[in-house]
């Protein structure tokens, strides 16, 4: 087991050691999960969404609802235009 040490600014603010970051595979932007089990342990992952649910609000918002079926068919469309780009 190795122990690297980060200190918290008076923001409550941590810098991810680049060890830490590199082994969690972690990059900009990215979120992390602090993980408290039983024990009292504390761990950090990288979060996971195991249901759909769960993924609520993590891709933003759009700023006008869009209805299911417009949603869908540009989807669609979107996968089409990458399937034709592969093939040419």
């Amino acid at each position: 087991m190795k122990e690297i040490v980060s200190t918290i600014s008076s923001k409550g603010q941590v810098t991810i050691p680049v060890e830490v970051r590199r082994r969690l595979g972690l990059s900009t932007n990215d979120k992390i999960a602090f993980v408290l089990e039983d024990d009292g342990e504390v761990k950090l992952a990288v979060p996971h969404y195991p249901t759909v649910a769960s993924l609520r609000g993590a891709a933003g918002s759009l700023p006008v609802p869009v209805p299911w079926p417009e949603m869908r068919d540009a989807a669609r469309e979107e996968r089409l235009a990458a399937k034709l780009s592969r093939e040419s």
